[in-house]
């Protein structure tokens, strides 16, 4: 398979992953509304936002503490459960309660518990490329459904704009988050999609990895380079696989979850909270919601663009931006008024 092809095989993968969480929230939504998983008495409420991206430092504070002394099998265990959590908030709305018992007076559904705990022993014993990817869209889709009916238009666009800030600061300034991704690629934990060049590539047999914080070029040769929002890998770590037409080629590079997870969160607030008729039946998804999606996709071919010609770049400014423009454009064109837009 030569380089042409492995890119655009790698690159259609990542946007079906995007779609798939994006999809996958919005078909939440209204499960996760009527089984009462609102997470915060007022959504409307911007102070939620700073909450939340305070929580997001401590916890990336602590995540870093726990690489830097060593013990990393802690942060796998608490993702791993995490990942079982999720999963089991999706299948318990998603799974018909077929078989349940009764635990402390209240229904438990048998068979999403079953599946929720599959999908935590299939990351603990078996964290190829595509259980993780797997385990990360169920994940994002439910923690994007989840934000998504919690956080009011405003609050949910404060949360993405203060988000990309931060991104752009980690990666190009602080540069901590290339350390904790460096620290959690060897975890094989679904914090970090993996996108293969190939399906044949194995991510259990690869051990030489190159890490940055969130996307880089499959071709990529420089240090400085690696600063961006996904990863490279090669078979050996100081040399690129080869292609059948004698380029190098990388075998697989790596997406933080965040990146689908974030603005898809606005995608779901807008389906959710805008005015704005609903496009599908069963769905909800409105013309805001849509043109969320549509500029999140459009803001990751940008970010691929570059990334493949060998720039390093964070992808919350552009995913997120790309969201929060879409999202406007959409409720102007379905009549709303910018202040109601904005959920002033």
């Amino acid at each position: 398979m030569n380089k042409r092809t492995r890119v655009l095989f790698a690159s259609g993968l990542t946007i079906a992953i995007f779609l798939g969480v994006q999809l996958g929230a919005l078909a939440l939504v209204e499960p996760f509304e009527s089984a009462g998983y609102q997470t915060v008495e007022d959504p409307s409420d911007p102070t939620n936002s700073l909450v939340y991206v305070g929580v997001i430092l401590v916890f990336t504070a602590g995540m870093l503490a726990v690489i830097k002394l060593g013990v990393e099998w802690i942060l796998r265990a608490v993702i791993i459960l995490t990942s079982g959590m999720l999963s089991l908030f999706v299948f318990s709305v998603v799974i018909p309660s077929v078989v349940e018992v009764t635990v402390g007076g209240a229904p438990v559904n048998v068979i999403a518990w079953i599946a929720a705990g599959l999908v935590a022993l299939a990351l603990a014993v078996y964290p190829e490329w595509y259980v993780i990817d797997t385990a990360g869209v169920v994940m994002g889709a439910g923690a994007a459904g989840l934000f998504g009916i919690s956080f009011g238009l405003l609050p949910a666009i404060i949360l993405l704009a203060v988000l990309a800030i931060y991104d752009a600061i980690s990666v190009y300034g602080t540069e901590h988050m290339l350390t904790l991704a460096s620290g959690v690629m060897d975890l094989k934990i679904p914090v970090i999609l993996v996108i293969p060049m190939t399906l044949s590539y194995s991510f259990l047999e690869d051990t030489a990895q190159a890490t940055s914080e969130g996307a880089v070029s499959p071709d990529e040769e420089s240090t400085e380079a690696s600063k961006s929002d996904a990863t490279s890998e090669s078979d050996d770590p100081a040399e690129a696989s080869e292609s059948d037409d004698g380029e190098d080629v990388r075998d697989a590079f790596f997406i933080g979850l965040g990146d689908a997870v974030m603005p898809t969160v606005l995608v779901a607030s807008a389906a959710f909270f805008s005015p704005a008729d609903p496009l599908v039946s069963g769905l909800a998804l409105n013309l805001p919601a849509l043109t969320a999606m549509v500029g999140t996709l459009a803001g990751l071919v940008v970010l691929l663009w570059l990334v493949l010609k060998g720039r390093a770049h964070a992808g919350l400014p552009l995913l997120n931006g790309g969201a929060i423009g879409g999202y406007l454009v959409g409720a102007l064109a379905s009549g709303i008024s910018l202040v109601q837009a904005v959920g002033l």
